[in-house]
């Protein structure tokens, strides 16, 4: 069962209004969606972008935990996003097209944007693609099947230099250069799993750094991802598409689960104020110590909201 973060915060900061339309961007299992369309009732629409197409097909039938107080009752809670249909229009692509995927979709008069930037639950446990380093599976990564660069690739194939770089920037990983190193003296037989990049790892990190809240993989296995998707790129290039999307008086929520993409929210938000956006937040939302025992993976969600003058 797929559990939303922060949906009533976010339902509070884009303050849907039956009939008015809006985008989420990173539909995954459509939990937020759900939310939204229940509240935009009974003619009001929301565009659900995905790069995966799997989580496309997954969106449409996984049954969705609302926090919502509409959704509680039990015959709710067994709605599914497919009894919105004619109310929903799916978009598998890349968020950094927004504007273009808008104008494609035609889907206009947007009183609302969403970002939820975390992993989705099915990626982590049920697509086989490394993302966790509880699984020993393929080293992939790739939200896109489509895109040929995968992290079984960087660390077979990438230099030195270029890996350390990306575990430095990407991952914040203190020991980024030995790390480095070791992956590259281990290729004598090919790097294919999350195990063996998991001992890599180990081999290298001091134990006293092993024991502790973060799993010693946590920060490579994110710069990975990061590398693998383009996300940080992405997110920058999708950023000021939104203004150009979103009607007048319209808001824009991003919920973020690392530093480098809140930096890079937060950076925007501030840098358009004196432009086109007032900031509805001053300080990131955090979920809830109720919430975070619920659901452990919202416990580094940070929500950022503005408004579009």
């Amino acid at each position: 069962m797929h559990i939303p973060v922060l949906q009533k915060e976010v339902i509070e900061y884009l303050d849907p209004k039956p009939n008015e339309n809006f985008i989420d961007c990173t539909i995954g299992e459509g939990g937020h969606t759900l939310a939204i369309l229940e509240k935009t009732s009974p003619d009001g629409k929301v565009m659900g972008i995905d790069q995966d197409q799997e989580q496309i097909e997954n969106c449409k039938s996984k049954k969705i935990i609302s926090s919502s107080p509409s959704l509680l009752q039990a015959e709710a809670r067994k709605l599914k996003i497919e009894n919105f249909k004619n109310r929903l229009v799916l978009a598998c692509d890349n968020f950094a097209n927004l504007e273009e995927i808008a104008k494609s979709q035609n889907f206009k008069q947007v009183s609302g944007i969403l970002f939820d930037l975390g992993m989705s639950s099915w990626h982590l446990e049920e697509s086989g693609r490394g993302f966790s380093f509880l699984r020993n599976e393929p080293l992939d990564m790739r939200y896109n099947l489509e895109n040929p660069l995968t992290a079984e690739k960087i660390v077979n194939y990438w230099s030195k230099p270029e890996i350390e770089k990306i575990l430095r920037e990407y991952g914040e990983e203190r020991f980024a250069k030995k790390i480095a190193e070791r992956i590259v003296e281990s290729r004598a037989k090919p790097i294919e799993t999350t195990f063996q990049l998991i001992e890599i790892i180990k081999s290298v990190i001091p134990r006293k750094y092993q024991v502790g809240r973060l799993h010693p993989a946590t920060r490579t296995f994110q710069a990975l991802r990061i590398a693998v998707n383009d996300e940080l790129n992405n997110l920058e290039k999708t950023l000021p598409q939104t203004i150009n999307v979103l009607n007048r008086g319209g808001r824009l929520v991003v919920i973020s689960f690392h530093s480098l993409e809140d930096r890079i929210v937060k950076n925007f938000y501030r840098g358009q104020t004196s432009k086109d956006l007032k900031i509805l937040t001053k300080k990131p939302i955090r979920p809830s110590r109720e919430e975070i025992i619920k659901n452990h993976r919202s416990r580094s969600a940070k929500l950022r909201a503005c408004q579009k003058f």
